[in-house]
């Protein structure tokens, strides 16, 4: 383990299931897992006593709601960034959650990897969010009527690049544009859309006549700024 290794705290009610993760996690060299607690309150006390860098927060867990949890945890340790990982990932808790400032929205379907890339994605320093929600939590997102104009032309490139399930980097490359860039473009569609996903983004244009409808099935549910 290195000596600037990302502090991370787990908050999961279910003992078997914050183990394993405390177990995966502290196979990576450059995260140290500092804590680990059962409830929203002793996650925020955990917290002011070992400062994380990032606390793992499942949802429904006893005492008091995740939003409580991470506004306190906002308030009393305000350097650490949190990361929701849940099995529940409804679209007004999704906002909720957002709007709360958290750094990360994790359905617990997600790949280790997007897990692993949304931590170490803290490191920066920046607003980068990363994104992972179940299929149907995006279908049950209302969708909201937009004009085929709704999205600049090249907003409209990068996200047909997007529905073809390319990387941001594979994106910028076949634009002739720096990855920072196409960023930038995720993070003016997401906004225009109010999209929480790729496919989220992709379906809503979709819907809207901005891409065609066949677009939508072929890209990656996740997503990070």
């Amino acid at each position: 383990m290195t000596s600037d290794a990302i502090r991370v705290l787990v908050a999961d009610d279910h003992t078997i299931l914050r183990h394993a993760l405390c177990d995966s996690l502290r196979r990576e060299a450059d995260i140290d897992v500092v804590a680990a607690a059962g409830d929203g309150r002793a996650a925020v006390e955990l917290a002011l006593q070992y400062r994380p860098d990032v606390a793992i927060l499942d949802v429904e867990m006893p005492g008091q709601t995740v939003l409580t949890t991470v506004a306190q945890l906002n308030e009393g340790s305000p350097h650490t960034r949190t990361i929701i990982l849940t099995m529940y990932d409804a679209p007004d808790l999704v906002q909720a959650c957002l709007d709360q400032g958290v750094s990360g929205f994790l359905h617990k379907s997600a790949a280790r990897g997007t897990l692993l890339s949304a931590i170490r994605a803290t490191r920066g320093g920046d607003q980068q969010v990363t994104m992972s929600v179940s299929r149907q939590s995006l279908q049950a997102a209302p969708v909201k009527p937009l004009g085929p104009g709704a999205l600049s032309a090249r907003e409209v490139e990068v996200l047909g690049h997007v529905a073809a399930a390319r990387s941001n980097r594979q994106i910028a490359k076949a634009m002739g544009i720096a990855e920072g860039t196409v960023k930038r473009h995720l993070r003016n569609i997401f906004d225009k859309l109010q999209a929480v996903s790729r496919i989220d983004a992709v379906n809503k244009a979709a819907a809207s006549a901005i891409l065609p409808s066949a677009a939508a099935h072929s890209s990656d549910p996740e997503y990070t700024a």
